[in-house]
């Protein structure tokens, strides 16, 4: 391409330093503008705006995603209007697992000791009597019912007992002697709680008594006469302030032999639920005390 007049004139680039922009008709014969160089510098100029319009995009874009995050964080706690300068420095984060609370270590009071209650007359204040040893009109023990007969309740326990156990409960003190009378078909058992004042006397009272040491079986009330002359089973044990004997034999008046299993069975039957029920006392007092 010519230039005209005056030889070859550097191009003007507007984005290069110290170049200059030749006049509409410097150099030009007929004073019309070269517009093959003005189209060139416009086309460098386009392509020029072009870049920075996608070099401010990727700046544009990485501002909002740092926006992004620390309303994240943000929201995780605090003021949702704060800025990057009101979050904690990483390194006072807590770390991963650290965040779960603690709790100073507690201890509760261990139970009280049902037998406790059971074994002084001074704690063991509960009602007591037929109805309270001896409720209801029946009991079941291991699927087999029971119907229950005569109750009686005396303060001169000498005079419910026989053989050797009179002797043993008056040289202990034994204040009440509680009977209670159940029946299975043919078979009868009496029941005697003989009461104390505390566990010790009890326990002198049982290990005084021997094979001999009876207490007398109770009936009436529907239960034919029954251990009256005839040989019989009976049993003797304690617990707490309390010592319980059972007699248990045949309602038709004979004698009861090692064979008769099912009069040792309604025996220990009975037995165990009188010192159920014995344990059953000290436990209600137990919660009691624990509740107040």
């Amino acid at each position: 391409m010519s230039y005209g007049q005056g030889g070859p004139q550097s191009q003007w680039d507007p984005w290069k330093p110290n170049s200059q922009q030749q006049p509409w008709n410097a150099g030009a014969d007929d004073g019309t503008p070269d517009w093959a160089a003005l189209a060139e510098a416009s086309e460098t100029r386009n392509k020029r705006r072009k870049l920075l319009f996608i070099a401010g995009g990727a700046l544009a874009t990485v501002a909002i995603g740092t926006a992004v995050a620390m309303a994240v964080v943000s929201a995780g706690g605090g003021d949702a209007e704060a800025g990057p300068g009101n979050l904690p420095a990483s390194a006072s984060l807590p770390a991963s697992g650290s965040a779960t609370p603690s709790f100073a270590p507690t201890s509760a009071p261990p139970p009280l000791d049902p037998k406790d209650f059971i074994s002084s007359a001074k704690k063991d204040t509960a009602p007591l009597g037929p109805g309270t040893l001896f409720p209801g009109t029946q009991l079941t023990m291991g699927g087999t019912v029971y119907k229950k007969g005569p109750t009686a309740d005396t303060g001169s326990c000498a005079t419910a007992a026989g053989g050797t156990l009179p002797k043993a409960l008056t040289a202990n003190g034994c204040t009440r002697l509680i009977r209670a009378t159940y029946t299975k078909g043919d078979i009868a058992v009496t029941v005697g709680v003989a009461v104390f004042d505390t566990a010790d006397r009890a326990t002198q009272a049982k290990a005084q008594t021997d094979d001999r040491s009876i207490v007398r079986s109770l009936f009436g009330k529907g239960v034919k006469p029954f251990c009256d002359g005839a040989f019989c089973r009976s049993t003797r044990n304690a617990f707490g302030r309390y010592a319980y004997f059972t007699v248990a034999g045949f309602t038709s008046g004979k004698d009861v032999t090692k064979k008769d299993t099912k009069v040792f069975d309604v025996g220990n039957d009975l037995a165990q639920f009188t010192v159920n029920q014995i344990y059953r006392r000290g436990q209600v007092q137990a919660s009691a005390a624990t509740d107040r």
